[in-house]
């Protein structure tokens, strides 16, 4: 196995992690810092309590020029939660290097000290992204000197809609610099993130053998029109999923069965072609943000829908052609967790079952579900609550908001929520959408209507 003296460290680095108790340096760190150390890009991908920190802080700290107090590397994070655990780690990592000076630069506090911090010079810079911006746009943060940008949980960033500011603060640096970027998981957003900052990058994946594909595993149960709301109340009942896709083949399908599961207590929305444009950005932010667990569309107004790696996706009506099957599937499964598709089929169905198998390649397996139970009582047994509540903020671009400024509203001292409270920031032309705890949706939407935000007071509203 290797260890911390044959990655390339310097040996006041390697003399701190054994005096820190580190043995042997994880997968991640084992990977990531010989490559690192060369000065290439790099896109990892691990899990929470990885060592990732340490795999990035360690490089960085080995290149700063201490006699140089100016700026030299950046680190972007999505809370002020973990830029101070991300500062406190490389402060600790950095303790045989004297006179090191790290910044931490996030919302919720006075910008005068960090200002005044700036102009004494700083080595390293941790930070939310508005807060970043702020500086950046201020001149108050000389980035000529940058030679390393860090986005960690790069993915959170980007569901939390950091995604523009992020790209704007990358643009203001040295196009020679080296960009890291950790997440948890890789979604198509993450692949074009680094198609647009990064230069050939080595690329580090951590996790479990079996997850390295997704699968999704195609299902099926024959049941009667009669019968397919118990079949999907049975569904919900079994697997107990967080986010699920009802796809039929027409309004009057979603209205009603919309309709019988929210009358069951079931966080249920629909997606047809009688939606308004403002009802279905809503119903879709809520959505996303898993304030409704259940979403029930047609496929005219499911093409557009933004939302990957379901739970569970359920054909409630089999679609007539093929190719739409195979397109309404594959918004199930996500990194390290299988996907789970389940039709309900009719007597009359089975040559469209037959052709979806050729097209595919694959056999639809069946299902059975032997003690399926009332469906009042199999709905009764999983409604409640959803995981989180959204917030409609009557203001967005056009008022110059930006994810960080509802972040900071939420989370300073007037807000008192934590950064582990915030969900998916959504903000569009004039409106916003933001992704609380629904214990504590009450709360910040109160907060947010007695508050300002960016100094002007916005309207919010609770749209749980």
């Amino acid at each position: 196995m290797t260890e911390f003296s044959g990655l390339g460290l310097a040996p006041n680095l390697i003399a701190v992690t054994a005096e820190l108790g580190y043995k042997l340096p994880t997968p991640v760190q084992a990977a990531c810092i010989p490559a690192l150390l060369k000065g290439k890009d790099l896109i990892g991908q691990s899990k929470t309590g990885s060592g990732k920190t340490a795999a990035f802080a360690l490089p960085i700290l080995q290149g700063i020029e201490l006699e140089r107090r100016a700026l030299q590397a950046l680190v972007l994070c999505p809370t002020r939660e973990l830029c101070a655990q991300v500062a406190r780690e490389i402060r600790k990592l950095g303790r045989n290097l004297h006179g090191l000076a790290v910044l931490e630069l996030v919302g919720g506090q006075p910008s005068r000290p960090q200002r005044e911090a700036l102009e004494r010079g700083v080595h390293i810079v941790v930070g939310t992204p508005g807060r970043l911006l702020d500086h950046l746009q201020r001149g108050t943060l000389v980035a000529t000197g940058i030679r390393t940008a860090v986005l960690d949980e790069a993915d959170r960033m980007l569901d939390m809609g950091f995604g523009p500011d992020v790209h704007h603060i990358l643009r203001c640096l040295p196009t020679s610099r080296q960009t890291v970027l950790f997440s948890a998981t890789f979604p198509d957003a993450i692949e074009v993130l680094s198609a647009a900052l990064q230069r050939n990058p080595e690329r580090v994946t951590i996790e479990e053998p079996q997850s390295a594909e997704v699968e999704i595993r195609q299902l099926r149960m024959d049941v009667e029109p009669a019968d397919k709301l118990q079949a999907l109340a049975w569904l919900l009942h079994e697997y107990q999923p967080e986010s699920v896709l009802v796809f039929c083949n027409f309004k009057a399908s979603v209205a009603q069965l919309t309709d019988a599961l929210t009358k069951a207590g079931i966080n249920a929305g629909r997606l047809d072609g009688d939606l308004d444009q403002f009802h279905r950005d809503q119903v879709l932010a809520r959505f996303r943000n898993q304030s409704l667990r259940v979403l029930v569309a047609t496929d005219v107004a499911g093409r557009g829908i933004d939302v990957e790696g379901l739970d569970l996706v359920v054909n409630f009506e089999l679609p007539q052609q093929p190719e739409v099957y195979v397109h309404r599937i594959g918004r199930t499964g996500r990194a390290g967790k299988s996907g789970l598709a389940v039709s309900l089929i009719g007597s009359r169905q089975l040559d469209r079952v037959q052709l979806i198998e050729e097209l595919t390649g694959r056999s639809i397996q069946m299902l059975s579900s032997s003690h399926a139970g009332s469906v009042s009582n199999l709905l009764r047994s999983i409604a409640g609550p959803p995981k989180m509540a959204t917030i409609l903020i009557s203001g967005g671009r056009q008022d110059k908001i930006r994810p960080g400024d509802i972040l900071g509203a939420l989370t300073g001292e007037s807000g008192g929520l934590q950064g582990s409270d915030i969900g998916k920031i959504e903000v569009s032309q004039r409106l916003s959408y933001v992704a609380v705890a629904h214990e504590h949706g009450s709360h910040a939407t109160k907060r947010i209507n007695a508050g300002r935000i960016k100094k002007k007071r916005f309207r919010a509203t609770l749209i749980q």
